[in-house]
């Protein structure tokens, strides 16, 4: 739809994915949605390149597929029976990634967009909000790049300091400026699934030792993007970190973590006694990031160097002496609410219980984490407006596990951004180590499923 005077329901702000997820919920239950997205009406955020809703700016990775084994492939499971709008676009724009879920970005984006902008329940609207409405059903999941105003609006109702982090970017190169003579295609230890390209899902770039050293160095030396005062003091989350800092963890820090080479048999090295190659002393990874294959993106370089910077710094990786990036590296801070202290167990600010919030915001990390965030809020708003008694997921289930950590089982004082992880699960202590992961999913599957039964939700 796009009259902009039709009557809703429910107010959400923000296109993102959080945002997008809440949308879809809320009209597939038959609640008229207004959704406000700020770009394309002017604004643009520091890490955004499109006015797309559903925008991946950081990587194109939804994380590994595994639901037996993998608490973000539980999650995913979880989503895909909700009817999940990211799962379904995700799987129309998907592309090899081994046992990853990785989409084309720019297809996955226009898959959401199609389908909310078609939904006679969902009402599209360019416009910047500057301030949380006094009134009326509202769910904010305006993300990490909330603009200033509405920050500061934000910063007012809740009567305290958000927090911050820096969130980092890596480069995206055409792929017909790699150098296959030099790289190779492999997935590690030749793991593949039926999604897989047939020779491996990532292109492999060796480095000697020699060459690893001088790397490293010069990861130190290259001039990197200055902080403005008033970003001084804020740190990194660990699964954005930007290599250089990484880096200067230590000489092989970059070896046991992105640059990893075992299990990668070099081809180009095959002798009588290594039929299949050695191992590299280090080993850069690429992985794909459009459908097509045209694209490819560095594994684990999110950076803050300079732009001239990265690209003389990068062209010193073998294989890449000719690449041509379609984007380069880049940096941006990251905020989101102290959710323990001032959201209620339906993600409802405390102060004015009309406005819920959801996605990054709220202090969930990744993008399938603030989708599924998005989800349950807009689950929670349905369940609300239609006066019915919300009954949230079992805490042994990846949604109830992650929402549980966010609206009161973390540390108010230490409150940090989280991926879903086992850790946020009731232990199983008594299963042992090796099995446990299984053991996790497994309840979780099961006591999930029992949820859907009981709320009667749909179970497609």
């Amino acid at each position: 739809m796009t009259d902009q005077t039709a009557p809703y329901d429910i107010h959400i702000i923000g296109g993102g994915l959080a945002g997008s997820e809440a949308a879809w919920q809320l009209a597939q239950r038959g609640v008229k949605v207004r959704l406000s997205e700020m770009r394309g009406a002017g604004h643009m955020t520091a890490a955004h390149q499109t006015d797309g809703l559903a925008e991946l700016v950081c990587s194109n990775s939804f994380r590994s597929d595994d639901d037996e084994r993998n608490a973000v492939g539980l999650l995913h499971h979880e989503m895909r029976r909700l009817d999940s709008i990211v799962m379904r676009a995700g799987e129309v724009a998907r592309v090899p990634a081994g046992s990853a879920m990785a989409v084309d970005r720019d297809l996955f984006s226009a898959e959401v967009q199609k389908a909310l902008e078609t939904h006679p329940n969902i009402t599209v609207v360019r416009e910047q909000i500057e301030k949380l409405p006094s009134e009326g059903p509202t769910i904010v999941a305006t993300g990490p790049l909330t603009a200033a105003s509405l920050a500061e609006s934000i910063g007012s109702a809740t009567e305290q300091d958000a927090l911050a982090f820096f969130d980092a970017i890596a480069p995206i190169i055409h792929h017909d400026s790699i150098n296959m003579d030099i790289c190779w295609m492999a997935s590690r230890w030749d793991k593949t699934t039926e999604a897989s390209n047939p020779e491996g899902d990532y292109i492999n770039c060796p480095m000697d030792k020699e060459q690893y050293l001088a790397f490293h160095q010069g990861l130190m030396d290259a001039e990197k993007t200055e902080f403005k005062e008033w970003e001084a003091n804020t740190p990194y989350f660990d699964a954005c970190m930007p290599v250089e800092v990484m880096a200067s963890r230590g000489v092989d820090t970059l070896r046991y973590g992105p640059m990893k080479p075992v299990g990668l048999d070099n081809p180009h090295t095959a002798t009588e006694e290594f039929p299949k190659g050695r191992w590299a002393h280090a080993v850069v990874q690429l992985r794909q990031d459009n459908k097509l294959g045209t694209l490819w993106n560095m594994v684990g370089f999110q950076t803050k160097m300079k732009h001239g910077a990265q690209v003389e710094l990068f062209r010193t990786i073998p294989g890449l002496e000719n690449a041509e990036f379609a984007r380069l590296g880049g940096l941006h801070r990251n905020t989101f609410l102290n959710s323990p202290t001032v959201l209620d167990r339906q993600l409802r600010l405390k102060s004015s219980p009309h406005i819920r919030f959801a996605g990054q915001i709220t202090g969930c990390e990744g993008y399938v984490e603030s989708s599924a965030i998005g989800l349950l809020a807009g689950m929670m708003a349905a369940a609300e407006l239609a006066g019915r008694e919300w009954s949230p997921p079992p805490r042994s289930s990846a949604m109830g596990a992650l929402l549980s950590h966010i609206t009161g089982d973390a540390e108010a004082d230490t409150y940090q951004p989280m991926n879903v992880n086992f850790g946020l699960f009731p232990p199983l202590h008594e299963v042992h180590k090796k099995q446990r992961k299984e053991a996790y999913t497994s309840r979780g599957k099961a006591d999930f499923g029992g949820w859907l039964a009981s709320a009667a939700l749909v179970t497609a």
